[in-house]
Parts: structure tokens; sequence; C-alpha cells
């Protein structure tokens, strides 16, 4: 046998067994990213409740360290947050800083009163603390397919709780 004989036995292609091989791993791989995917909207909704309770909790202290009213601003949609941010009066404003508001991403926004109304949140909804407290209260609904968070907030004594309904 040649040496050319054999080279060219050799660059033919793959063999079967490769073939197989590189399939099962492509397979192994899908099995183990698609799952991923499909949670990927759960994850976030859940990142997105923790966000806002997050928000609520940092506007409540700063109340009380500050000794000024704060206020957390939630928006319903990314495509407004903008032009609502700038639009917004200096004495609404919330004095949180940059992080002061919180835009909801792919869920739909509700808010309860204190007289158990709820109604969808279109423009905004501030949730003002004050020094000794207190905060206007009421509830944020967070909503995304088939999964619902409630974001209670306490009217007397400020404090901020989370439950997911089923």
């Amino acid at each position: 046998m040649t040496r050319t004989s054999a080279a060219n036995r050799l660059s033919r292609g793959f063999a079967l067994l490769e073939l197989v091989i590189v399939l099962a791993i492509l397979a192994m791989g899908s099995v183990l990213v698609i799952p991923n995917i499909s949670g990927m909207s759960a994850r976030t909704f859940t990142a997105q409740a923790r966000e806002a309770h997050s928000l609520l909790n940092y506007a409540r202290r700063t109340a009380v360290v500050t000794g000024q009213p704060a206020t957390a601003r939630f928006l319903p949609d990314l495509r407004d947050a903008e032009a609502l941010r700038e639009a917004g009066d200096a004495a609404v404003r919330s004095r949180l800083g940059v992080d002061d508001t919180w835009t909801a991403r792919d869920l739909t926004l509700s808010y309860r009163d204190s007289t158990q109304q709820v109604t969808p949140v279109e423009e905004f909804i501030d949730i003002t603390f004050f020094p000794e407290g207190g905060s206007t209260g009421g509830a944020l609904i967070l909503a995304q397919d088939n999964r619902e968070v409630v974001i209670s907030i306490d009217p007397f004594s400020g404090k901020v709780k989370t439950e997911e309904q089923e």
C-alpha cells in the first residue's frame, strides 16, 4: 500500500460512530438548554417581584433615616418609562435618586387600595413612605400568564410583604 492511498482512505469522511457520538452530544446539550429557555419567563417574573419588593423596602428605610417622605414610582410599561420620568413633578418625585422608579417588563401591574378596589396601573402609581413609619399603603399586583404576586404595604407600619397567589 502506498502512502497516498492510505492518506486518501483516512480523509474520505467521518465514520458512522463519529457521527453518532456528535449527535448524542448535541441531543444532551439540547436537553439541558431547552428547559432553561422555557423557564426563563418564570425566573424574570420572580426577579421583577423581588426588585419591586426591594425598592419598597429601600424607600421605607430612606424615609426613616432621612426624616423626609420617600416615594417609589411604579410604571406599567418600559416604553413609557423615560417620558414619565422626565415629566414627573419635582414636588412629587422621590428623594431616592436614580433608582426610585420600577418598570414592569412583560407583565401586568395593578394596584389595590385600602377599599380593596383593584385598578390596573395605566400611567404610574406612587407609594410614599413617611419618616414616622407609615405609608400610603395598598397592594401592588404583578401578574404574568397564570402567575400572580401581591406585594402588600401596610399603611400604619409601612411594612412590605410579598405573597405569591395560587
